[in-house]
């Protein structure tokens, strides 16, 4: 599917990619085309996958794919309120008693993780010849917004907490809270900052943060309370995974609060956290320079023990402003370090950075693997070329 992508077909191959991703069931694969310009309005509805077949298989990329904008129409809003029904009746009951029951085996269930879409997973449940993801809750989530339903904090949150933060049905919960961008919403997930469970704490640091970040409204009403509360949690988070949220959020404000508060957090122990403070420096592109203390704790970030955070923060130094040598000196530095991807970044930086040893650098580069990410950070070098001999 990435080749057919990449080598630009027409559309009308991505429709009838489209048909046969949703007829098998391969909703993430759906969803890629749809990102690409599928027009799912092209095809019939015997063509397809029906929708009650989606929700039976638990998989939420599908169902999504299947009531997309432009076909949703072909469903009224009786069959909808069918499908959340059955939706609800696979969540409560459970994939695996549900699978019994259709199955009428004792086998052993097989359970594996699963890639549901680019951004969520599932687990996947195999018995008696029959798969089924259990990904029911998000899906009810998807069914209750497109009928206007709004759920209770409490029920959305209760969803989510019966998986793993990368399960769809946590992040269809807390963006679907994110988007309500009331006050309601927002005291009910600050409220969960003094919870005794990490995991309430972390869901509502997530609902937070993002209700901050889908603002975009003028007003941006969520900016000024998100930058206080979240300056003041992370100075008391015990929790690693917590305060990486907690620090990630204030990642997403340019302001010197923010970055003063990221700082103290510079040599954590977990590499997660250390990975937030590299990626958080990296959100006020508009400043001249780092500040001192910022700029000493990307220059240690930048020899850290773990890859992605020396990446991140080279990634940070080289999409800033601050042409300090000693930070042209910390990249270059990192041209040999033993991972490739941070020789490209490395590479990508001294190229914005107009310094003549990323020629050399990409020319030595050794060959990336296919399907390699990030390797449009080399195209820095040839425009640097075009910047040197003025073309």
């Amino acid at each position: 599917m990435k080749s057919l992508l990449a080598e630009n077909s027409g559309p009308d191959v991505r429709d009838s990619a489209f048909c046969l991703a949703v007829r098998t069931s391969a909703g993430r694969i759906a969803q890629l085309l749809l990102q690409h310009g599928a027009d799912p309005g092209q095809s019939r509805p015997d063509e397809l996958l029906s929708l009650r077949e989606a929700v039976d298989s638990g998989s939420p990329s599908l169902v999504e794919a299947l009531l997309d904008s432009r076909i949703r129409g072909r469903h009224s809003k009786s069959t909808l309120l069918e499908m959340r029904d059955l939706a609800r009746r696979w969540y409560e009951t459970g994939v695996e008693t549900e699978l019994r029951r259709l199955t009428d085996s004792q086998d052993p269930l097989v359970r594996s993780r699963v890639q549901d879409d680019e951004y969520d997973s599932v687990d996947e449940y195999s018995l008696g010849g029959m798969a089924v993801r259990d990904g029911h809750a998000a899906i009810l989530t998807h069914l209750e917004e497109l009928l206007g339903i709004r759920t209770s904090f409490e029920s959305l949150m209760a969803r989510a907490l019966n998986h793993n933060k990368d399960h769809a049905a946590w992040g269809n919960a807390t963006m679907v809270l994110a988007n309500r961008r009331d006050q309601e919403t927002w005291t009910a997930a600050a409220a969960l900052r003094a919870h005794s469970k990490p995991s309430h704490r972390l869901f509502g640091a997530e609902v937070l943060r993002l209700t901050h970040l889908f603002d975009d409204s003028a007003e941006d009403a969520f900016a000024g309370p998100a930058l206080d509360l979240f300056t003041d949690w992370s100075t008391g988070e015990a929790n690693p995974a917590v305060l990486t949220e907690v620090l990630v959020a204030l990642g997403d404000h340019c302001d010197l609060r923010a970055s003063a508060a990221l700082v103290p957090y510079a040599g954590h122990a977990d590499a997660g956290v250390r990975r937030a403070v590299a990626h958080g420096f990296g959100t006020w592109p508009e400043a001249p320079a780092f500040l001192e203390d910022v700029h000493e704790a990307l220059l240690a970030l930048m020899t850290d023990t773990d890859t992605e955070v020396r990446r991140a923060a080279c990634l940070t130094v080289a999409e800033g402003r601050d042409r300090d040598a000693v930070l042209a000196t910390a990249m270059a530095a990192l041209l040999d370090d033993a991972d490739r991807r941070v020789q490209v970044t490395a590479v990508y930086g001294l190229a914005l950075h107009d310094d003549e040893q990323c020629v050399e650098a990409a020319r030595r580069l050794p060959p990336a693997p296919p399907g390699t990410p990030h390797e449009h950070e080399l195209d820095a070098v040839w425009r640097y070329e075009w910047r040197r001999d003025g073309r």
